[in-house]
């Protein structure tokens, strides 16, 4: 069992708390690997730290074997899979935070200046509304044509990869072509 200490009342002050599933390092390093392939060939990076990157990862498996999918490690899932789409890693906040603040929410995806050394990271905030705004906003996105799109479409003018998000990525994941090869399509 992953444990981790916690404030109580044995004389060192700490009481030990299980908090899920074992997770072994070959399963770890297995994700690992799994994960910082697709976030390259996808123009993503890892956090370049092995040790944060190993936790988040652990806490991906142990999400999984908890609720069946991975949800983000530093985000509180309900064990609902329809209710935490937003968060089942990569997360729908991913590149908003990467464009913002050059990380993920939770550390595990970074920017390519973290990874140069060129940018430091620190803690940001959550862009998840909370539970009862998602559940109006969800009620509201009843898409009935493309002018009430809840998103702007992206398109790569190299290899035609669409995209709807605030902006586009900082990196096309099929063709890798720079932000400034997109343009605005609907």
């Amino acid at each position: 069992m992953h444990r981790r200490l916690q404030r109580g009342r044995n004389p060192g002050g700490f009481t030990e708390v299980t908090e899920g599933p074992d997770v072994s390092s070959g399963e770890v390093d297995r994700l690992r690997k799994t994960l910082s392939e697709e976030a390259e060939s996808g123009g993503y990076h890892l956090n370049p730290d092995g040790d944060v990157t190993g936790e988040l990862v652990k806490g991906l498996i142990v999400n999984e074997k908890r609720y069946g999918y991975r949800a983000c490690p530093c985000r509180l899932a309900s064990g609902d899979k329809e209710k935490d789409l937003d968060i089942i890693c990569p997360c729908d906040y991913r590149d908003p935070d990467l464009t913002d603040y050059n990380t993920c929410y939770c550390g595990l995806y970074v920017s390519q200046g973290v990874v140069d050394g060129k940018v430091k990271i620190g803690s940001i905030p959550e862009r998840r509304p909370p539970p009862d705004k998602r559940i109006r906003m969800k009620a509201k996105k009843k898409v009935t044509g493309l002018t009430s799109l809840p998103l702007p479409v992206w398109r790569c003018r190299v290899c035609g990869y669409l995209c709807a998000r605030e902006g586009p990525p900082e990196v096309c994941p099929i063709c890798k072509a720079k932000k400034e090869r997109f343009e605005r399509f609907i």
